[in-house]
């Protein structure tokens, strides 16, 4: 055992932390996360973690006007699989959901302009977003930066300006549209708050552990 912890030790002093499963999920204070940042508004690219090697990658170019309108990454150590989608079947009365085999999905509000992604940064949740996309459960979990002078004191999503709710919600009920291809295949089935948010975490925390037991 004390070879292992030197081995870990040694690790982490020498080596980037992998971005999903080198980072605790709950932040050194409560009720904070750490959260790790992929893209911001002012990316026309959208960039997705690659997920063997933990270093961003370009999944797509934005094809339309779509901006994302907040900070937007993943909650490390999260894994979107059967408790999350059984969660969302009791809560939709749909069938046949699964997850998204993801990480759990987080956009967090900040008055602050950030230039780039690629980072780590603390949040509080306040809410969420079910979102199912084609049959997959994709919550968006909805949160503050740590210290915000704007947001940081929002403690639920019934105190989060309508608008800004609303700017995030037409966001990802937009973002795959492509013209005249179709009925929309993505669904925001409700909004939940602080205290569901948080069971949607310790979900996708349990699976987490399902699927990565030996993760250190």
């Amino acid at each position: 055992m004390n070879d292992l912890n030197a081995l870990i030790t040694y690790l982490k002093q020498n080596f980037k932390p992998h971005p999903w499963h080198g980072i605790p999920l709950q932040a050194e204070t409560k009720p904070y996360f750490n959260v790790f940042i992929e893209i911001v508004p002012t990316d026309t690219v959208k960039y997705e973690l690659d997920k063997l090697s933990g270093y961003l990658s370009i999944d797509r170019p934005q094809k339309f006007s779509n901006i994302v309108p907040s900070l937007y990454g993943f909650m490390p150590r999260t894994y979107c699989d059967k408790k999350v989608a059984a969660f969302a079947s009791e809560k939709t009365g749909l069938k046949d959901l699964i997850g998204d085999g993801d990480p759990l999905d987080i956009c967090v509000l900040t008055e602050r302009p950030i230039t780039h992604g690629d980072l780590l940064l603390q949040a509080k949740p306040i809410g969420g977003l079910r979102m199912i996309d084609q049959g997959e459960v994709d919550d968006k979990i909805i949160a503050v930066l740590k210290d915000d002078p704007i947001y940081g004191h929002l403690n639920d999503i019934e105190e989060c300006p309508p608008k800004v709710l609303a700017r995030i919600k037409h966001y990802f009920l937009t973002y795959k549209d492509i013209p005249d291809e179709g009925e929309r295949l993505i669904k925001i089935t409700g909004v939940y708050n602080h205290k569901e948010a948080q069971h949607v975490i310790d979900l996708a925390s349990q699976d987490y552990q399902l699927a990565f037991p030996r993760s250190f």
